[in-house]
Protein backbone atom coordinates (compact mmCIF):
# COMPACT_ATOMS: atom_id res chain seq x y z
CA UNK A 1 0.00 0.00 0.00
CA UNK A 2 2.67 2.40 0.79
CA UNK A 3 4.30 1.46 -2.51
CA UNK A 4 1.63 2.31 -4.28
CA UNK A 5 0.93 6.02 -2.49
CA UNK A 6 4.59 6.43 -3.55
CA UNK A 7 3.89 5.69 -6.66
CA UNK A 8 1.10 8.17 -7.01
CA UNK A 9 2.64 10.98 -5.03
CA UNK A 10 6.18 10.54 -7.69
CA UNK A 11 3.41 10.91 -10.36
CA UNK A 12 1.52 13.76 -9.02
CA UNK A 13 4.92 15.53 -8.77
CA UNK A 14 6.37 15.20 -11.97
CA UNK A 15 2.85 15.97 -13.47
CA UNK A 16 2.77 19.09 -11.28
CA UNK A 17 6.63 20.02 -12.31
CA UNK A 18 5.40 19.76 -16.24
CA UNK A 19 2.55 21.33 -16.10
CA UNK A 20 4.55 24.40 -14.28
CA UNK A 21 7.30 24.16 -16.72
CA UNK A 22 4.96 24.35 -19.49
CA UNK A 23 3.19 27.21 -17.42
CA UNK A 24 6.39 29.42 -17.83
CA UNK A 25 7.48 28.03 -21.34
CA UNK A 26 4.21 29.43 -22.67
CA UNK A 27 4.71 32.83 -20.88
CA UNK A 28 8.13 32.94 -22.20
CA UNK A 29 6.62 32.69 -25.89
CA UNK A 30 4.17 34.99 -25.21
CA UNK A 31 6.34 37.42 -23.70
CA UNK A 32 9.31 37.23 -26.84
CA UNK A 33 6.93 37.19 -29.29
CA UNK A 34 5.96 40.69 -28.51
CA UNK A 35 9.74 41.92 -28.33
CA UNK A 36 9.36 43.98 -31.75
CA UNK A 37 6.29 45.84 -31.27
CA UNK A 38 4.96 44.97 -34.70
CA UNK A 39 1.69 46.10 -34.07
CA UNK A 40 1.00 49.95 -34.45
CA UNK A 41 -1.36 51.03 -31.37
CA UNK A 42 -0.54 55.18 -31.81
CA UNK A 43 -4.33 55.87 -32.93
CA UNK A 44 -5.82 54.25 -29.92
CA UNK A 45 -8.55 54.25 -31.17
CA UNK A 46 -10.99 51.54 -29.21
CA UNK A 47 -14.94 50.91 -29.88
CA UNK A 48 -16.32 50.11 -26.62
CA UNK A 49 -18.23 46.98 -27.35
CA UNK A 50 -20.65 44.97 -25.27
CA UNK A 51 -17.92 42.09 -25.13
CA UNK A 52 -14.98 43.33 -25.53
CA UNK A 53 -12.62 46.99 -27.03
CA UNK A 54 -12.33 46.62 -30.59
CA UNK A 55 -9.34 48.90 -32.16
CA UNK A 56 -9.53 50.37 -35.06
CA UNK A 57 -8.11 53.42 -37.37
CA UNK A 58 -9.82 56.21 -39.11
CA UNK A 59 -8.10 57.67 -42.02
CA UNK A 60 -8.97 59.89 -44.61
CA UNK A 61 -12.35 62.08 -45.77
CA UNK A 62 -14.63 61.19 -48.55
CA UNK A 63 -17.54 58.12 -48.30
CA UNK A 64 -16.72 55.64 -45.94
CA UNK A 65 -15.24 52.35 -46.69
CA UNK A 66 -15.01 49.39 -44.04
CA UNK A 67 -11.83 47.30 -44.24
CA UNK A 68 -12.54 43.63 -42.84
CA UNK A 69 -9.66 41.66 -42.46
CA UNK A 70 -9.17 37.88 -42.96
CA UNK A 71 -9.64 34.91 -39.83
CA UNK A 72 -6.42 33.96 -39.87
CA UNK A 73 -4.23 33.13 -37.03
CA UNK A 74 -2.37 36.12 -36.20
CA UNK A 75 -4.70 38.50 -38.45
CA UNK A 76 -5.63 41.84 -37.50
CA UNK A 77 -6.01 45.29 -39.77
CA UNK A 78 -2.39 45.00 -40.43
CA UNK A 79 -3.77 43.06 -43.88
CA UNK A 80 -4.76 46.56 -45.16
CA UNK A 81 -1.47 48.75 -44.31
CA UNK A 82 -0.54 48.68 -48.34
CA UNK A 83 -3.48 50.39 -49.57
CA UNK A 84 -4.89 52.34 -46.66
CA UNK A 85 -3.04 55.38 -47.82
CA UNK A 86 -3.77 55.29 -50.77
CA UNK A 87 -7.53 54.59 -50.32
CA UNK A 88 -8.01 57.52 -47.54
CA UNK A 89 -7.44 60.41 -50.42
CA UNK A 90 -10.75 59.97 -51.37
CA UNK A 91 -12.55 57.76 -48.60
CA UNK A 92 -12.87 58.23 -44.69
CA UNK A 93 -11.17 54.46 -44.41
CA UNK A 94 -12.42 52.59 -41.05
CA UNK A 95 -9.74 49.71 -40.28
CA UNK A 96 -10.68 47.15 -37.33
CA UNK A 97 -9.11 44.24 -35.69
CA UNK A 98 -12.27 41.54 -35.22
CA UNK A 99 -13.01 40.54 -31.74
CA UNK A 100 -10.31 37.88 -31.02
CA UNK A 101 -7.97 39.45 -33.15
CA UNK A 102 -4.82 41.86 -33.04
CA UNK A 103 -4.80 44.64 -31.09
CA UNK A 104 -8.92 44.12 -29.83
CA UNK A 105 -9.78 42.42 -26.82
CA UNK A 106 -9.94 38.60 -26.51
CA UNK A 107 -12.53 37.06 -24.42
CA UNK A 108 -12.64 33.53 -23.65
CA UNK A 109 -15.62 32.64 -25.67
CA UNK A 110 -16.66 30.57 -28.52
CA UNK A 111 -16.54 32.67 -31.65
CA UNK A 112 -19.39 32.45 -34.25
CA UNK A 113 -20.78 33.68 -37.61
CA UNK A 114 -23.69 36.00 -35.60
CA UNK A 115 -21.49 37.64 -33.37
CA UNK A 116 -19.14 39.12 -35.90
CA UNK A 117 -22.19 40.17 -37.89
CA UNK A 118 -22.81 41.79 -34.58
CA UNK A 119 -20.03 43.41 -34.15
CA UNK A 120 -20.33 44.93 -37.89
CA UNK A 121 -23.55 45.84 -38.05
CA UNK A 122 -23.06 47.59 -34.11
CA UNK A 123 -20.02 49.49 -35.15
CA UNK A 124 -20.95 50.72 -38.56
CA UNK A 125 -23.82 52.36 -36.38
CA UNK A 126 -22.52 53.73 -33.41
CA UNK A 127 -19.07 54.91 -35.17
CA UNK A 128 -19.64 55.50 -38.53
CA UNK A 129 -23.38 56.21 -38.20
CA UNK A 130 -23.51 56.77 -42.26
CA UNK A 131 -24.20 54.27 -45.21
CA UNK A 132 -20.80 52.60 -45.57
CA UNK A 133 -19.06 50.39 -48.72
CA UNK A 134 -17.23 47.14 -47.46
CA UNK A 135 -14.17 44.90 -48.33
CA UNK A 136 -13.95 42.27 -46.63
CA UNK A 137 -10.98 39.03 -46.90
CA UNK A 138 -11.51 35.59 -46.49
CA UNK A 139 -13.98 34.11 -44.02
CA UNK A 140 -15.07 37.90 -42.99
CA UNK A 141 -16.81 37.87 -46.29
CA UNK A 142 -19.58 35.79 -45.23
CA UNK A 143 -20.28 38.39 -41.64
CA UNK A 144 -19.91 40.93 -44.92
CA UNK A 145 -22.63 38.93 -46.71
CA UNK A 146 -24.77 38.49 -43.72
CA UNK A 147 -24.63 42.21 -42.57
CA UNK A 148 -25.90 43.65 -45.44
CA UNK A 149 -28.80 41.09 -45.19
CA UNK A 150 -29.31 42.28 -41.33
CA UNK A 151 -28.77 46.37 -42.15
CA UNK A 152 -29.91 47.34 -45.42
CA UNK A 153 -30.30 50.69 -44.65
CA UNK A 154 -26.19 50.85 -43.53
CA UNK A 155 -24.30 48.90 -45.76
CA UNK A 156 -23.65 49.64 -49.80
CA UNK A 157 -21.69 48.39 -51.87
CA UNK A 158 -19.34 44.98 -51.00
CA UNK A 159 -16.37 44.15 -52.08
CA UNK A 160 -15.18 40.35 -51.17
CA UNK A 161 -11.86 39.25 -51.31
CA UNK A 162 -10.95 35.29 -52.29
CA UNK A 163 -14.28 34.69 -50.16
CA UNK A 164 -14.82 30.96 -48.84
CA UNK A 165 -16.82 28.58 -50.82
CA UNK A 166 -20.45 28.01 -50.18
CA UNK A 167 -19.96 24.59 -49.54
CA UNK A 168 -17.32 24.84 -46.89
CA UNK A 169 -19.46 27.45 -45.49
CA UNK A 170 -22.01 24.87 -44.52
CA UNK A 171 -20.17 22.92 -42.60
CA UNK A 172 -21.21 22.49 -39.13
CA UNK A 173 -19.29 21.34 -36.13
CA UNK A 174 -19.34 17.61 -35.83
CA UNK A 175 -18.24 15.25 -32.73
CA UNK A 176 -14.42 15.44 -33.78
CA UNK A 177 -14.40 19.58 -34.42
CA UNK A 178 -16.12 19.56 -30.57
CA UNK A 179 -12.99 17.61 -29.19
CA UNK A 180 -10.53 19.80 -31.23
CA UNK A 181 -12.19 22.96 -29.85
CA UNK A 182 -12.22 21.77 -26.61
CA UNK A 183 -8.77 20.34 -26.59
CA UNK A 184 -7.09 23.40 -27.53
CA UNK A 185 -8.86 25.05 -25.25
CA UNK A 186 -7.47 23.15 -22.12
CA UNK A 187 -5.35 25.36 -19.41
CA UNK A 188 -1.70 25.32 -19.91
CA UNK A 189 -1.68 21.88 -22.70
CA UNK A 190 -3.77 23.54 -25.25
CA UNK A 191 -2.17 26.57 -24.45
CA UNK A 192 1.21 25.06 -25.28
CA UNK A 193 -0.34 23.45 -28.76
CA UNK A 194 -1.54 26.72 -29.98
CA UNK A 195 1.90 27.66 -29.41
CA UNK A 196 3.29 25.15 -31.79
CA UNK A 197 0.46 25.92 -34.28
CA UNK A 198 1.30 29.63 -34.60
CA UNK A 199 4.58 29.36 -34.49
CA UNK A 200 6.68 31.60 -36.21
CA UNK A 201 7.83 28.60 -38.77
CA UNK A 202 5.04 27.53 -39.55
CA UNK A 203 3.03 30.96 -39.40
CA UNK A 204 5.99 31.26 -42.61
CA UNK A 205 5.31 28.64 -44.16
CA UNK A 206 1.44 29.50 -44.36
CA UNK A 207 2.17 32.55 -46.24
CA UNK A 208 4.73 30.79 -48.45
CA UNK A 209 2.65 28.14 -49.51
CA UNK A 210 -0.88 29.36 -49.14
CA UNK A 211 -1.13 33.24 -49.29
CA UNK A 212 1.44 34.09 -51.56
CA UNK A 213 1.52 33.56 -55.49
CA UNK A 214 5.53 34.47 -55.15
CA UNK A 215 6.96 33.34 -51.70
CA UNK A 216 10.10 35.06 -51.98
CA UNK A 217 7.61 38.52 -51.81
CA UNK A 218 6.83 37.43 -48.30
CA UNK A 219 9.09 39.60 -45.94
CA UNK A 220 9.96 39.01 -42.61
CA UNK A 221 8.04 42.28 -41.27
CA UNK A 222 5.01 40.19 -42.47
CA UNK A 223 5.81 37.21 -40.77
CA UNK A 224 6.76 38.95 -37.23
CA UNK A 225 3.23 40.83 -37.14
CA UNK A 226 0.97 38.21 -37.35
CA UNK A 227 3.13 35.79 -34.99
CA UNK A 228 3.06 39.09 -32.84
CA UNK A 229 -0.78 39.73 -33.29
CA UNK A 230 -1.46 36.20 -32.65
CA UNK A 231 0.15 35.72 -28.94
CA UNK A 232 -1.42 38.96 -28.08
CA UNK A 233 -4.12 37.88 -25.29
CA UNK A 234 -1.62 35.56 -23.82
CA UNK A 235 -3.83 32.16 -23.35
CA UNK A 236 -7.10 33.80 -24.80
CA UNK A 237 -5.66 33.76 -28.29
CA UNK A 238 -6.02 30.61 -28.77
CA UNK A 239 -10.37 30.64 -28.62
CA UNK A 240 -10.29 32.20 -31.86
CA UNK A 241 -8.57 29.52 -33.47
CA UNK A 242 -10.57 26.92 -31.44
CA UNK A 243 -13.79 27.91 -33.21
CA UNK A 244 -12.20 28.17 -36.79
CA UNK A 245 -11.17 24.24 -36.10
CA UNK A 246 -14.65 23.37 -34.47
CA UNK A 247 -16.24 25.18 -37.56
CA UNK A 248 -18.25 27.25 -34.97
CA UNK A 249 -17.96 30.55 -37.24
CA UNK A 250 -19.67 29.00 -40.39
CA UNK A 251 -23.32 29.75 -41.72
CA UNK A 252 -24.91 28.88 -44.81
CA UNK A 253 -25.17 32.36 -46.71
CA UNK A 254 -26.68 31.33 -50.01
CA UNK A 255 -30.26 32.90 -49.06
CA UNK A 256 -28.61 36.01 -47.86
CA UNK A 257 -26.10 35.84 -51.44
CA UNK A 258 -29.77 35.46 -53.65
CA UNK A 259 -31.86 38.16 -51.32
CA UNK A 260 -29.68 41.06 -50.83
CA UNK A 261 -29.57 43.98 -53.24
CA UNK A 262 -26.38 45.45 -52.72
CA UNK A 263 -23.33 45.90 -55.37
CA UNK A 264 -20.97 42.78 -55.52
CA UNK A 265 -17.82 42.38 -56.54
CA UNK A 266 -15.52 39.56 -56.45
CA UNK A 267 -11.99 39.84 -56.55
CA UNK A 268 -9.51 36.39 -56.48
CA UNK A 269 -5.65 35.42 -57.28
CA UNK A 270 -5.21 32.62 -59.05
CA UNK A 271 -6.10 29.98 -56.59
CA UNK A 272 -6.88 26.64 -57.73
CA UNK A 273 -10.72 26.55 -57.27
CA UNK A 274 -11.04 30.83 -57.19
CA UNK A 275 -12.76 30.26 -60.48
CA UNK A 276 -15.20 27.76 -58.83
CA UNK A 277 -15.93 29.80 -56.14
CA UNK A 278 -16.53 32.36 -58.35
CA UNK A 279 -18.89 30.43 -59.96
CA UNK A 280 -20.82 29.69 -57.12
CA UNK A 281 -21.49 33.28 -56.08
CA UNK A 282 -22.44 34.21 -59.12
CA UNK A 283 -24.98 31.04 -59.55
CA UNK A 284 -27.16 32.41 -56.55
CA UNK A 285 -26.79 36.02 -57.60
CA UNK A 286 -26.09 36.70 -61.13
CA UNK A 287 -25.62 40.78 -60.74
CA UNK A 288 -22.40 40.02 -59.29
CA UNK A 289 -19.09 40.87 -61.00
CA UNK A 290 -15.87 39.70 -60.53
CA UNK A 291 -12.33 39.82 -61.97
CA UNK A 292 -9.21 37.63 -61.17
CA UNK A 293 -5.66 39.59 -60.39
CA UNK A 294 -3.06 37.46 -62.08
CA UNK A 295 0.19 36.55 -60.12
CA UNK A 296 -1.43 36.74 -56.90
CA UNK A 297 -2.86 34.08 -54.50
CA UNK A 298 -5.14 34.00 -50.88
CA UNK A 299 -4.34 38.30 -50.40
CA UNK A 300 -3.88 40.17 -53.73
CA UNK A 301 -3.76 43.56 -51.35
CA UNK A 302 -0.63 42.68 -49.75
CA UNK A 303 1.16 41.17 -52.71
CA UNK A 304 -0.34 43.36 -56.21
CA UNK A 305 -1.97 46.33 -53.60
CA UNK A 306 -1.56 48.52 -57.26
CA UNK A 307 -3.86 46.32 -59.61
CA UNK A 308 -6.01 45.70 -56.32
CA UNK A 309 -6.66 49.65 -55.95
CA UNK A 310 -7.27 49.86 -59.61
CA UNK A 311 -10.05 47.43 -59.05
CA UNK A 312 -11.17 49.44 -55.94
CA UNK A 313 -11.23 52.75 -58.39
CA UNK A 314 -13.06 50.85 -61.12
CA UNK A 315 -16.03 49.75 -58.38
CA UNK A 316 -16.25 51.96 -55.81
Amino acid sequence: MKKKNHKLLTLAVLAGSATTIIHIANKFITATSQLKEMLDISCRNFYEWRLGDIYYTKKGEGTPILLIHDLLPGASGYEWNRIEKELATEHTVYTIDLLGCGRSAKPGITYTNFLYVQLICDFVKDVIKEKTDIIASGMSCSFAVMSCLNEKEYLGKLMLVNPPSLNSLQKMPGYKEKSLKTALEIPVFGTLVYHMIVSRENTSNLFMENMYYNPFHVSNEIIDTYYEAAHKGGCYAKFLLGSLIGKYVNISIDHALSSIDNCLYIVSGEESNSQLITNEYTRLNPAIESVQISKTKHLPHMEDPEHFLEQVGIFF
